[in-house]
C-alpha cells in the first residue's frame, strides 16, 4: 500500500499551479517511525546496520521494550527511527541501502531484512538490477513508505508510525496496541483492510508502547511555507531563479556568481560566494544522455543515480538529484567549486530543471569498492592499491590543511574513492562535506562501517572522522572484504572489518595470520612487510580516541614511503 499522506487544502493550492509545481508531495519530516516485528533470527546489530543507524538510536526509541540489548524479545515490535523524505516529488518514504550478498533474494531482503516494512516487489522497483542477477555485494536500494501526518484529519500528530500488518490482527488489536481509538487509526488510513494479515498502515505516534516520542506537528505552517514556495517560483520562472529559490532553502545561503548569475543573494541570508563556470541547459544534459536513458547509467549513489554523457566535447558523468537533496547538491556546489586538486574530482557544471544536476569529469574505472568487492575486473596490483591510497590519502589532506576552510567529507569510503585511466585515485561525492570546526556537531550521516564512535554517539566532525574512515579503506584495500562482514548467515552475525583486523594485529607475531586477511587474488605477488605496515598504518588511523589518530599529512608521509619501497 502506498499511502500519500498530503492534506486536501495543499492538494487545492497545488493545482492552482499545475505549470509551476508537479509534485504530490513538497517536504518530508526529520522523524518516522518502523514497527519492526522480532523473529527468534533477529539481533539489535543487523538491524541496525540493516536501517543504517547506530545500536543507542535505535535503543532511545524503545526504553520501555528492550531491557537488555543482547537479547531481544521476540515475537514483538520495536521501533526503528528514520528521516521521512519527499521522494522525487511522488511520496514520501525513506530509501536504505542494504549490502545484497549471494544468499539473498529481494523478497528475502524485504521480509527478513526488513521485517515487512517494504516487498520484493518494491525494492525491485527502485533497482536497476535483474532479480535474479544482482551481483553480490552491491548496495540496492530499500524504499520504505512513511507518513508525515495529514492535518485534515487531526493537526495533534507529527510522528507516524509505518506499521506491516501480520496474520491474526484486526484494526481493534492494531489501535488497542497504539493506545488510539479505532476511528481515529481507520481515519487515517482510509479502505484498508485491517484482516488482511499484509500491507502497510500508518499510526499517530502518541501512545505508542515502547515510549512514545512527541511528534512534529504540520498544518498551517506547512501551507504558508508552500504558498510562499509556490509564489516565489511565480515571480522569478527563469533558470537563475530555479536556483535561488533551491539556495534560499538551504541552511546557509549562497551567493552564486557566474557568467549567466544575477549574483544576488538570497533574501535575508548572509551570501557565501560560489564561482560557477558552466551552467547546462536541461536540453543539453537531456540530448547528451539520450533522455537520461538506462543505456547510459553508469552507477547509483545515495543521492541520486549517475549518467554517462558526451558534453562540449568532453566526456562527462551526470549526477541526477531530485529536489529534496538540494543539501546535498548545495555542500558538493561550495565544495568543488572552491577546492581544486588532482586527486579530487572536477566538477564541470551544473543544472537546475525539474530535478538537480551536477556535472563531473568522466572517471573511466569506476570506483574502488567495484574492483575490490565486484566482479568483472581485473584485480589490482599491490602497487596500484598503494597508488590508490596515496592519490586519495593527498586529496583528503588537501580539504584538511590546505584550503581556507578546513572540510570534512563525511562519508570516505571505497565507493567514493574513484580510479582513472590511469589507475591514480580521485576522491568524490561530496554530499555530506562539512565546513567545520573542531568540537563542532553535525547530525549523523555516512555509511554504517566508516563511522567512528565519536561521530556515532555524540555527532562530533572533525577531521579526524575523515581519517577513522580512510583507515577501513585501507584494510579493504589489503584484504578486499567489505566494511561489515556478516561471519555467519544462519545467525546473521556480522562483524566489522576493523575487528577482524585488531584480533590479528594484537597478536605478538600477526605475520601468519596477516597472510590469511590478505586478497587472496593478489597470490604471492606483494611483499608482506609492505602489507604489515599499512596494515599497522590503517589501525592507527581507526584508533577509538581520535586524539591519537594522525593526521591526513602523516597518512601521507607513510604512504609515500610505502610506494617508495615498492618502486624500489
Amino acid at each position: 500500500m502506498l499511502q500519500l499522506p498530503i492534506i486536501s487544502l495543499l492538494f487545492l493550492i497545488s493545482t492552482c499551479f499545475t505549470s509551476l509545481v508537479q509534485s504530490i508531495c513538497t517536504r518530508g519530516c526529520d522523524l518516522a517511525l518502523g514497527s519492526y516485528y522480532l523473529e527468534p533470527r533477529n539481533d539489535i546489530a543487523s538491524i541496525s546496520q540493516s536501517i543504517n543507524t547506530n545500536i543507542t538510536n535505535i535503543l532511545n526509541y524503545n526504553q520501555n521494550t528492550i531491557s537488555n540489548k543482547d537479547s531481544l524479545p521476540v515475537y514483538t515490535r520495536i521501533n526503528v527511527p528514520f528521516a521521512c523524505d519527499c521522494l522525487n516529488g511522488d511520496f514520501l518514504g525513506h530509501v536504505f541501502n542494504y549490502v545484497f550478498r549471494s544468499v539473498d533474494t529481494y523478497e528475502r531482503v524485504a521480509e527478513e531484512r526488513y521485517a515487512n516494512l517494504t516487498t520484493g516487489e518494491w525494492i525491485r522497483r527502485f533497482n536497476v538490477y535483474d532479480p535474479n542477477r544482482v551481483p553480490d555485494y552491491v548496495s540496492i536500494n530499500v524504499t520504505v513508505n512513511c507518513s508525515c501526518g495529514d492535518g485534515s484529519i487531526s493537526k495533534d500528530y507529527g510522528l507516524f508510525v509505518t506499521y506491516p500488518l501480520r496474520p491474526g490482527e484486526i484494526l481493534d488489536s492494531v489501535s488497542s496496541a497504539a493506545n488510539l481509538s479505532s476511528e481515529l487509526v481507520r481515519r487515517y488510513n482510509p479502505g484498508v483492510n485491517f484482516s488482511s494479515g499484509s500491507g502497510l498502515v500508518y499510526i499517530p505516534g502518541r501512545g505508542l508502547s515502547g515510549g512514545a516520542i512527541t511528534g512534529i506537528t504540520v498544518g498551517v505552517v506547512a501551507v504558508v511555507l508552500f504558498l510562499a514556495g509556490c509564489l516565489y517560483i511565480r515571480v522569478y520562472r527563469n533558470k537563475n531563479a530555479q536556483v535561488q529559490l533551491m539556495l534560499a532553502q538551504a541552511p546557509n545561503g549562497l551567493l552564486v556568481r557566474g557568467s549567466e548569475s544575477s549574483g544576488v543573494p538570497a533574501a535575508g541570508l548572509a551570501g557565501i560566494e560560489v564561482d560557477i563556470s558552466v551552467e547546462f541547459t536541461y536540453k543539453e544534459l537531456s540530448t547528451a544522455t539520450n533522455n537520461f536513458s538506462h543505456a547510459n547509467k553508469i552507477g547509483q549513489g545515495g543521492f541520486g543515480a549517475i549518467y554517462y554523457a558526451e558534453l562540449r566535447g568532453e566526456k562527462a558523468a551526470i549526477k541526477k538529484m531530485n529536489m529534496e537533496a538540494s543539501k546535498q547538491f548545495l555542500a558538493e556546489l561550495k565544495v568543488l567549486t572552491r577546492v581544486h586538486h588532482q586527486n579530487l574530482v572536477r566538477l564541470i557544471g551544473y543544472c537546475v530543471k525539474g530535478s538537480l544536476f551536477l556535472v563531473y569529469e568522466y572517471i573511466e574505472n569506476g570506483n574502488l569498492s567495484q574492483h575490490l568487492h565486484g566482479s568483472g575486473h581485473d584485480p589490482l596490483p599491490w602497487s596500484t592499491r598503494i597508488q590508490v591510497a596515496l592519490d586519495s590519502a593527498r586529496g583528503l589532506e588537501y580539504i584538511h590543511e590546505h584550503t581556507v576552510h578546513v572540510y570534512v567529507h563525511c562519508d570516505i569510503k571505497s565507493a567514493n574513492i574513484l580510479i582513472d585511466k590511469n589507475f591514480h585515485g580521485k576522491v568524490a561525492d561530496f554530499g555530506l562535506t562539512r565546513l567545520t570546526k573542531v568540537g563542532s556537531k553535525s547530525h549523523l550521516a555516512g555509511t554504517f562501517g566508516y563511522m567512528p564512535p565519536e561521530y556515532l554517539r555524540r555527532g562530533e566532525v572533525s577531521p579526524k572522522v575523515d581519517v577513522y574512515a580512510f583507515g577501513v579503506v585501507l584494510y579493504e584495500l589489503i584484504s578486499a572484504k567489505q566494511a561489515v562482514i556478516i561471519v555467519d548467515d544462519s545467525d546473521h552475525e556480522s562483524k566489522s572489518l576493523i575487528s577482524l583486523f585488531d584480533e590479528v594485529l594484537s597478536q605478538a607475531d600477526p605475520k601468519d595470520d596477516l597472510v590469511k586477511m590478505i586478497d587472496p587474488r593478489l597470490g604471492d605477488n606483494y611483499p608482506l612487510d609492505s602489507v604489515h605496515k599499512m596494515a599497522q598504518l590503517a589501525k592507527a588511523c581507526t584508533h577509538v580516541d581520535p586524539q591519537r589518530r594522525p593526521s591526513m599529512r602523516y597518512v601521507v608521509v607513510e604512504l609515500i614511503t610505502l610506494s617508495s619501497f615498492i618502486e624500489d
